[in-house]
């Protein structure tokens, strides 16, 4: 895991070429499940696109930290 913010849950990964190998992929999807079987969220970028295309990264976040904050704030209704 590249980041990780325990407020909001988040992992934050960067893949860079070394994830493209098939064992890296396998390995990766692994540790995903089990994160996210801990109530972790991620969310996945490529090397590339922090290299070339930050504001879309960093709108990708900002997205994603709306939707936290909506689904915080939300009232909790049972039915």
């Amino acid at each position: 895991m590249d980041f990780y913010c325990k407020k909001l849950q988040l992992v934050i990964e960067i893949d860079g070429d070394s994830h493209f190998h098939v064992e890296s992929v396998v390995k990766d999807q692994k540790r995903q499940l089990i994160l996210e079987e801990r109530n972790l969220s991620f969310l996945r970028f490529l090397n590339r696109e922090v290299k070339r295309s930050m504001p879309f990264v960093l709108q990708e976040i900002g997205a994603f930290i709306d939707n936290w904050e909506l689904k915080k704030d939300s009232p909790k209704t049972s039915f």
